[in-house]
């Protein structure tokens, strides 16, 4: 199973962008998706999770600024609107299953088997 983001890149505080991963295979009908971010010093971070029945799930520090869905059920992403500096830092796609997200699993990192890559977003002020 390979996981590949794109879409990160810089912007400045206030403005927007779009994380899409793609994911090549899902052979489990339970799964949770999510994006997780990890900043320089930091440890990894869960900011949003989505399961296959279309629940979806934020860290408060992105919750209503950030928007998780999924274009299909091998297309990820992630709408981030109103950035804030403290937003940088590597985000990465992640997926399980079978997996239901629960209100607390979908937060660590252990809970995903499958990983991508990474893709560095950087928010300037």
């Amino acid at each position: 199973v390979q996981l590949v983001e794109s879409g990160g890149g810089s912007a400045q505080a206030g403005e927007s962008l779009r994380l899409s991963c793609a994911v090549s295979e899902v052979t489990g009908g339970v799964t949770c998706m999510g994006w997780f971010r990890q900043g320089p010093g930091k440890e990894r971070e869960g900011v949003a999770a989505i399961g296959s029945d279309g629940r979806t799930y934020y860290a408060d520090s992105v919750k209503g600024r950030f928007t998780i869905s999924k274009d299909t059920p091998k297309n990820l992403s992630l709408q981030m609107d109103s950035l804030k500096p403290e937003d940088s830092g590597m985000y990465y796609c992640a997926a399980d299953w079978p997996r239901w997200c629960g209100d607390t699993r979908w937060r660590l990192a252990d809970t995903f088997s499958y990983w991508g890559q990474g893709t560095q977003v950087t928010i300037s002020s």
